[in-house]
C-alpha cells in the first residue's frame, strides 16, 4: 500500500517537533509560541504542502450532530 505522506515531508514535520521544543516555532498572524504537539505536526504538514511534497488531504472539523426538539 502507498504511503500517505511523502519521506520529506515527514522530515518537514520532524523539523516542525524540533522548532516547537527549541521553542522557535511561531503560530500564523499573531506571532504567538507553538506549545501544542498536535499544532506543531499541523503546521510541519502545511510547509509540506505549500512546497508541493506528497501530503494526504487535511481534516476536517466534525459537525456536531444536535437533534432538534419539535415543538
Amino acid at each position: 500500500m502507498a504511503r500517505k505522506t511523502s519521506k520529506s515531508a515527514s522530515k518537514d514535520v520532524e523539523s516542525a517537533m524540533r522548532r516547537r521544543k527549541k521553542g522557535t516555532l511561531k503560530s500564523g498572524r499573531s506571532g504567538t509560541t507553538v506549545k501544542s504537539r498536535k499544532q506543531a505536526i499541523a503546521i510541519g504538514l502545511s510547509e509540506a504542502r505549500s512546497k508541493g511534497k506528497k501530503v494526504g488531504p487535511r481534516k476536517r472539523a466534525k459537525k456536531s450532530s444536535r437533534k432538534r426538539s419539535s415543538k
